[in-house]
C-alpha cells in the first residue's frame, strides 16, 4: 500500500508541474505567433520613372490589355482616362457632371467601375468605347476600388474592405484590416496583385499589403523617398497604384505628381 501511495503521490505532482508550466509555454507560442504576424518591411527600388499629367488628383489606376487607365477626383474636374504610359498624356477621357467627385476604378468582364466620393453612385462603362453602361447605388462612400476577378473590393476610408457583388453592387463579405494587432484606417486607393490587396493610406508614404482572408496585413511598402516632402503641397500624397499582369510590374504615383514610378520591392 505505502507503494502505491508513493506513486499516487509522484503522479500528482506530475500533472501539477504540467499544469504549473503551461502558462509559460503558452505565452511562449503566443509571443512566436505574434513575432510572426509582424508585417515584413519593405523599400522601394524604382526602374523606371514617366511623365504624369501634375494636374491629375489621381484617384484610381490599373492596367488592362497593357494599358494603363486613371481616375481622377475633384468637383468640376473627374475623369477617367486612357494613358500612354510613355509620354504621360490622354488618349481617350470621358467626364463626369460637375456634381460628381470621382474615385477609386477597376475593370472587371470589359466593365469600368468607378467610385464617386459622396455621391453614393458607381458609374459603369463599357472599357473599350468609354461608353456609359449604368450606374449603381453604394452605400458608403467612395474611395479605392480594385478586384480579384470575381468580386469588387471596395475601401470607404475606415480599417473596413468590402467584398460586393459586381451585378448590383451588394456587399458579401467584410474584413477589418490590422497590423501587429493594430487597426489601420484611411485605407484609399487598392490594388489586387498576386493574390493580396495593396492599400494606400490616405495622409502615409506606405503601402500596406494585406491578406484577403482576414485583413491581416503582411507588409508595408515604403515609398518616402520617391517624391520628397519639400517638393509637395499638402495635396500631393501618395495615391495610385497599378499592376500590369502581363508583366509583372507594379507602377506607382500620387495626387498631383509629375512622375510615375515603376518599381520593385527590397526586403529591409
Amino acid at each position: 500500500m505505502k507503494k502505491k501511495h508513493n506513486k499516487n503521490r509522484n503522479n500528482f505532482a506530475l500533472m501539477l508541474a504540467l499544469l504549473l508550466s503551461l502558462p509559460v509555454i503558452f505565452t511562449g507560442a503566443l509571443k512566436v505567433a505574434n513575432a510572426s504576424q509582424k508585417p515584413v518591411r519593405y523599400r522601394v527600388k524604382v526602374v523606371a520613372s514617366y511623365p504624369h499629367n501634375a494636374s491629375s488628383f489621381t484617384q484610381g489606376l490599373f492596367f488592362h490589355n497593357r494599358e494603363l487607365y486613371e481616375t481622377t477626383g475633384q468637383y468640376g474636374s473627374s475623369k477617367i482616362l486612357k494613358i500612354d504610359l510613355k509620354t504621360g498624356k490622354s488618349l481617350t477621357s470621358e467626364s463626369f457632371p460637375e456634381k460628381y467627385f470621382a474615385e477609386g476604378s477597376t475593370i472587371l468582364n470589359g466593365k469600368a467601375f468607378i467610385l464617386s466620393w459622396m455621391e453614393r453612385v458607381v458609374f459603369v462603362y463599357d472599357i473599350n468605347s468609354f461608353k456609359p453602361l449604368k450606374t449603381l447605388f453604394n452605400p458608403r462612400e467612395g474611395w479605392g476600388l480594385t478586384t480579384d476577378g470575381k468580386e469588387l473590393i471596395m475601401s470607404d476610408g475606415s480599417d473596413n474592405l468590402y467584398f460586393i457583388d459586381p451585378e448590383f453592387f451588394k456587399e458579401k463579405r467584410t474584413i477589418n484590416v490590422t497590423a501587429d494587432g493594430r487597426k489601420i484606417s484611411q485605407l484609399n486607393e487598392l490594388e489586387y496583385i498576386k493574390g493580396e490587396i495593396w492599400a494606400n493610406v490616405f495622409g502615409e508614404d506606405n503601402i500596406y499589403i494585406i491578406d484577403p482572408d482576414n485583413g491581416k496585413v503582411k507588409g508595408i511598402v515604403e515609398c518616402k523617398d520617391l517624391m520628397p516632402q519639400w517638393q509637395r503641397s499638402s495635396e500631393m500624397v501618395l495615391n495610385g497604384i497599378a499592376y500590369e499582369t502581363e508583366t509583372g510590374k507594379i507602377y506607382v504615383t500620387g495626387k498631383l505628381w509629375p512622375k510615375l514610378y515603376q518599381v520593385e520591392l527590397i526586403k529591409k
